[in-house]
């Protein structure tokens, strides 16, 4: 596949949210050592990502504004870089891109190839693009720092969003008792994946109703996770990927965590959707032009799993 030196991207020049996004050609990325050089089909983000340090510096602190956001990305290789392994020109993919490069909101993004897995037959690219960061997450929390062994109780703390819909389901499969904690407008999808208690954060105090849980696994940080951590069984675990647990209390561990690209795990995960054990839930589909609207709508929340940009119309096929 011939590959032009331009592209269509949605880029950041100036820090600050969503409304500083804007479509624009950009240069298509070289593929360097060990990368692949994906044609995207879909991209999707998390809304926080325009306020981490790595969105706008690169490994060594360098500036490298403007910047490409949208770190999970379904799409098929085009080319490879010198000594890549595990993909093949014309495979069609999804993984996660790396946090200090530039991300998948363009016709084009490099990734490690390393970081890619096959993308599962069943599943559109739309669809896809949704699953990397969500499943991710979910699985390193629960069952990597969170322990989660069958027949436990775990609180999903942020229970309707991308990775807190994925993490019902993980823990359910998993044997675990799932008790799910959002806003009153996720309650019916919490249900439907599997959780048998539902906590609307609105109208309940977390400490009140929810005792004695092993794991707590949390989405959303500050005055939420320190009442949820009081929710915790002794010797229980507290996982957030939000922030740093607070001290105090039963719990005999916790831990702060950032997702890392695993291939294995990813792999894993997309057998079992595809053998319909698993969904992501895509809330939302934007096209690329619109990436503002979808950073902006995203941010505002009530809007349940994730938001997908779609870079190539109808997110399937090569």
């Amino acid at each position: 596949m011939r590959v032009t030196d331009r592209m269509r991207a949605l880029r950041i020049h100036e820090r600050g949210g969503p409304e500083h996004l804007v479509e624009e050609e950009a240069p298509v990325p070289t593929p360097t050592l060990g990368d692949a050089l994906i044609r995207v089909h879909a991209a999707s983000f998390t809304p926080t990502e325009l306020t981490w340090p790595s969105t706008w510096v690169d490994r060594a602190g360098r500036d490298r504004r403007p910047v490409i956001p949208s770190h999970e990305v379904s799409g098929v290789v085009t080319a490879l870089g010198y000594g890549t392994t595990g993909v093949s020109v014309g495979d069609e993919v999804f993984g996660l891109t790396d946090w200090y490069r530039d991300g998948a909101a363009a016709e084009y993004v490099a990734v490690e190839g390393r970081n890619l897995a096959a993308k599962p037959r069943t599943l559109d690219h739309a669809t896809a693009a949704a699953v990397p960061m969500v499943a991710l997450t979910a699985v390193q929390a629960l069952f990597v720092h969170g322990r989660l062994e069958r027949g436990q109780r775990v609180l999903v703390l942020g229970a309707g969003g991308g990775v807190g819909s994925f993490a019902v389901q993980l823990a359910r499969a998993a044997g675990a008792h799932v008790v799910a904690a959002a806003r009153g407008w996720a309650r019916e999808l919490a249900r439907e994946l599997g959780a048998e208690r539902f906590v609307d954060v609105d109208e309940s105090t977390l400490e009140d109703v929810v005792r004695d849980v092993e794991l707590v696994f949390d989405l959303v940080g500050g005055e939420a996770l320190a009442r949820a951590s009081a929710a915790v069984a002794a010797g229980g675990t507290v996982v957030s990927a939000v922030e740093a647990p607070p001290t105090g209390g039963a719990a005999a561990r916790r831990v702060f965590f950032v997702v890392e690209p695993n291939r294995e795990q990813l792999a894993a995960v997309g057998a079992r959707m595809a053998a319909g054990e698993l969904r992501p839930v895509v809330g939302a589909t934007w096209p690329l032009a619109e990436g503002r609207a979808a950073f902006a709508a995203k941010q505002r929340g009530r809007l349940a799993g994730k938001a997908v940009l779609r870079v190539v119309d109808g997110g399937g096929g090569v």
